[in-house]
């Protein structure tokens, strides 16, 4: 099976290549080729995980339609049959791992909205007991459901560099009132929408990152959504706060980046097959689970 680690389409206008995905300009709109590479503690790892771009594509598509009522998105199409017609040489390439999208302006940080405490929100409270400055119940344990999900944005770093969490007064000075305010209604918004169809599925969305843009005026949400890239998925079934969970994401990953001792900085190090091959695998079934469909 081949793994995408990154593209070249010489008839098409490269724009960038960023932790994941690769952008080419196609005049009015926008070319994304989700690779399957794969990035953890803001390092992009020497190896890919098999369809992961294909499994991305896919459930950002399902999310895209399951909110459009909530707010407007970028995506235009993810059938290559489509696509403008200067892609139509690359169509094998680019299917099912890519989409055409509306071109916009991207905002400065990135959305998270948070429902659990785990990650670098579990790492905060533990120090602070609050995240990005919102205050929470003391003696809260890893996992646990908070009392009602929290807004908490971050920074958009550049390749290479960690993302840092801000506080929404830092988002106020960074974007306006209007369009923060804005941006926390649809987040939270998304996120118990998304959350009602995920637990119905089986899986828990502990916390997830969006992104958006702005185009023609209008606020709309870009990138990917609710993918095992950028959200938490964890079982429903056996889920126990207290502890660390199983999940559907690339926490896999990171878990055994920390048990070798990885120092967050690259070059990410060769991972085993065995890692590889349960990412991949915790991938399809998010895709299984959440979808109804699998890859052929």
């Amino acid at each position: 099976m081949a793994i995408v680690l990154e593209t070249n389409f010489p008839g098409l206008h490269f724009v960038k290549r960023g932790k994941v995905r690769d952008m080419y300009d196609l005049g009015d709109t926008l070319l994304i080729v989700a690779t399957d590479r794969l990035s953890a503690f803001d390092v992009v790892m020497p190896q890919g995980i098999p369809d992961k771009g294909k499994v991305l594509t896919q459930i950002s598509a399902f999310w895209f339609e399951q909110t459009r009522h909530i707010i407007s998105n970028h995506l235009i199409s993810t059938n290559v049959d489509d696509f403008p017609t200067v892609c139509a040489p690359y169509a094998e390439a680019l299917r099912d791992r890519s989409m055409v999208v509306k071109k916009s302006a991207p905002l400065s940080v990135e959305c998270i909205v948070r429902g659990y405490l785990s990650g670098s929100g579990w790492e905060e409270y533990k120090k602070t007991g609050a995240i990005c400055g919102i205050a929470l119940p003391q003696g809260l344990t890893e996992s646990a459901r908070l009392p009602e999900p929290i807004f908490t944005p971050s920074t958009k770093a550049e390749l290479g560099v960690h993302d840092e969490n801000i506080t929404f007064e830092d988002m106020l000075g960074l974007e306006g009132e209007e369009i923060s305010l804005k941006v926390k209604e649809a987040v939270l918004s998304i996120y118990a929408h998304a959350s009602r169809i995920a637990e119905a599925k089986g899986i828990i969305i502990a916390d997830t990152k969006m992104e958006f843009g702005m185009f023609n005026g209008e606020l709309i949400l870009i990138d990917e959504v609710l993918t095992p890239d950028s959200s938490r998925f964890w079982p429903r079934n056996g889920y126990e706060p207290g502890r660390s969970q199983a999940s559907f994401d690339k926490q896999y990953v990171r878990d055994y980046l920390l048990s070798i001792g990885f120092t967050k900085q690259p070059p990410g190090p060769i991972m085993p097959d065995d890692v590889i091959e349960k990412t991949a695998a915790l991938y399809r079934s998010a895709l299984q689970i959440l979808t109804g469909t699998s890859l052929e």
